[in-house]
């Protein structure tokens, strides 16, 4: 029995083969990504089968929409993580799934806080979190907010209470301070 080997491609060689519509790169991008991309979206969407089915759909966007992604507008990992998320959060904002999550039994929501406790999406183990936490607190709860837990601008400006170009700015600066992690 032979195991099947994960495939794994330098950036430049995933980004050509995207372009390029080959075979390799879905199934490079699938092997490489899936389970941070996954991560990305279940601290959005808990509900497990609902966060495979937009992992499932953040694949079939990169796939579909990869001729606006552009490398001199930055990493190609930065650009599939912003598709993941904003597809988990119009999912969750979505009439369907607002519907579904009023109408959803007891026994359902138990399960469901369950799989949440044991979701395998750890920041930490990825040094992301050791980095939010460096930042001053002000930045740091409005990435927390607007990046982990999904609110826009506007929702974390009336969270805490803080006017929304504050918010923008405070944001933009931890940003940048992360960046300078990865430079």
């Amino acid at each position: 029995m032979s195991k099947k080997h994960k495939i794994s491609l330098t950036e430049e060689q995933l980004v050509f083969s995207l372009r390029n519509h080959e075979k390799i790169a879905i199934e490079a991008l699938y092997d490489m990504y899936s389970a941070v991309l996954f991560g990305v979206i279940s601290r959005i969407v808990v509900d497990t089968a609902i966060a495979e089915d937009v992992l499932q759909e953040t694949f079939v966007k990169i796939w579909h929409s990869f001729s606006s992604y552009s490398t001199e507008k930055g990493r190609l990992f930065t650009w599939m993580v912003n598709i993941a998320r904003n597809l988990a959060i119009d999912k969750i904002r979505s009439k369907d799934f607002k519907n579904q999550n009023k109408n959803q039994e007891l026994e359902n929501t138990v399960n469901s806080i369950d799989e949440q406790r044991s979701t395998v999406y750890k920041p930490e183990l990825m040094g992301v979190k050791d980095l939010v936490d460096t930042l001053k607190p002000e930045q740091k709860s409005i990435i927390d907010l607007v990046y982990f837990k999904g609110y826009t601008h506007v929702e974390a400006a009336d969270e805490l209470g803080v006017p929304l170009g504050t918010i923008k700015t405070r944001l933009r600066m931890g940003i940048q301070q992360l960046r300078k992690h990865f430079n």
